[in-house]
């Protein structure tokens, strides 16, 4: 159960960087047309994660991971959006970090996970 909650964790650190991002091109890029879902997204993930902090101790190296996953899904949404309107820029240095970010998560998660059952 607690791993569980653990990847929740994740899972909601991604799903907030993807949402600010999303909401700073919605706001402030004239070439991101306006929409008020990633707003809504950034609200509720930021709650639920407040929320998950004042109820639950984290883990050691969860706080370093949920960061890690919150800047992976910042570099991931700036990397969607330049491949969908080429004007912003080339997508090349937010895909590779993102993939070299993904991999550092995934190394990470495998210690966690052999550290655990030791």
């Amino acid at each position: 159960m607690k791993q569980l909650q653990e990847k929740g964790t994740l899972v909601l650190a991604f799903v907030a960087g993807l949402s600010i991002n999303g909401t700073c091109a919605a706001l402030f890029s004239s070439v991101v047309p306006f929409t008020i879902f990633p707003l809504i997204a950034l609200v509720l993930t930021v709650y639920c994660l407040h929320q998950r902090y004042q109820n639950r101790t984290m883990p050691v190296g969860l706080p370093g991971l949920a960061a890690a996953c919150f800047i992976l899904g910042v570099l991931l949404y700036s990397a969607v959006v330049r491949a969908e309107y080429p004007a912003i820029g080339s997508n090349f240095v937010p895909a590779v970090l993102s993939v070299a970010l993904l991999f550092w998560i995934g190394l990470k998660i495998r210690a966690r996970k052999a550290q655990m059952t030791e």
